[in-house]
């Protein structure tokens, strides 16, 4: 193949490989390279590595030789970590372009499924900006659709920290559908994210919470600003989503719960409502009996009128 030194496989001092400045993919697992390392020192590398010869002058020590390396990071740190002094490689021509080198960073990385969500995103947006592909030509070259490219590059447009959480595993890709659906409504993808990241909410679970939401400005404009009020009460107090619907003939009222639990916690709200209820309403009798038999007590004691039927034969009601 034209490019390869004669398809050759040539041994290179670790120590001149250089790593790829293009390499898409930024975070490795620890205990996989450990693993691999491991392997390594067993058999050896099994695939030789894919770098670009570069001679550079070094004033006083004449021409001085190093490899930049295009595909085949992970097996670079495992070598070094097995402590090889040399690798196999597969050298090609320095005239590759740094798109070249991009795309088979990422070609490499994405046949691997080593790459995370952001990473390929980050990956996709430099081959947009940098070297001005379009999504379809994107999605030509490394295999996918161009729906599949276009999709990558609007998790970017998550906030950062939801970003790093999408990164470090804590959501996974699926989570960002629902979370992009409110890109326009800041504090409800604030309010989604935080659900998703506390209840562990599945992706399923956080689509459908993402389309109620989606569609809660025009549901409000049927709400009185006091049902908007109790509404708003009812969510603080239960500490999850509770919508107010009504309709022509009194309405409903639909409780979000996303587990077991969340149902417990809720009954358990409702219980301790009541038994507060019935202290209040014992403590309020306990304080109204004293003041009842005062009452009582005095209205026995207080002289009684005589009857009519009594008076009847009573001297003053003669007359001579």
């Amino acid at each position: 193949m034209s490019g390869y030194y004669s398809d050759s496989i040539f041994w290179v001092e670790v120590d001149r490989i250089k790593p790829n400045p293009f390499q898409p993919r930024k975070a490795f697992d620890e205990a996989a390279l450990a693993s691999l390392a491991e392997s390594i020192r067993q058999y050896g590398v099994l695939q030789p590595l894919t770098v670009t010869r570069k001679e550079i002058e070094r004033p006083g020590e004449g021409i001085f030789v190093e490899y930049e390396l295009i595909a085949g990071e992970r097996r670079l740190r495992a070598s070094k970590l097995a402590g090889l002094t040399q690798l196999p490689v597969v050298i090609r021509t320095s005239e590759y372009s740094d798109r070249m080198k991009l795309e088979l960073a990422i070609i490499e990385n994405l046949q691997r499924e080593d790459l995370n969500a952001i990473d390929r995103a980050v990956a996709f947006n430099r081959l947009v900006t940098e070297f001005g592909l379009k999504h379809v030509d994107i999605g030509k070259r490394v295999g996918k659709s161009r729906e599949y490219v276009s999709n990558t590059l609007r998790i970017l447009a998550l906030p950062k920290d939801m970003q790093d959480a999408l990164g470090a595993g804590d959501i996974t890709e699926g989570h960002t559908r629902p979370l992009l659906m409110l890109v326009d409504r800041v504090e409800m993808q604030k309010t989604l994210f935080q659900e998703i990241m506390t209840r562990k909410l599945t992706v399923r679970d956080a689509e459908q919470v993402a389309r109620r939401i989606a569609t809660e400005r025009t549901r409000k404009a049927d709400l009185t600003p006091e049902l908007m009020l109790l509404e708003r009460e009812l969510t603080e107090k239960l500490g999850t989503r509770v919508r107010i619907e009504k309709k022509d003939q009194g309405g409903k009222v639909l409780i979000d719960f996303f587990s077991v639990d969340d149902l417990v916690h809720i009954r358990e709200i409702f219980t301790r409502q009541q038994v507060k209820e019935i202290i209040a309403e014992e403590k309020a009798a306990q304080t109204e009996a004293p003041a009842i038999i005062a009452e009582v007590e005095q209205v026995a004691v207080a002289p009684q009128p005589e009857r009519e039927e009594d008076d009847l034969y009573s001297i003053k009601n003669f007359t001579v």
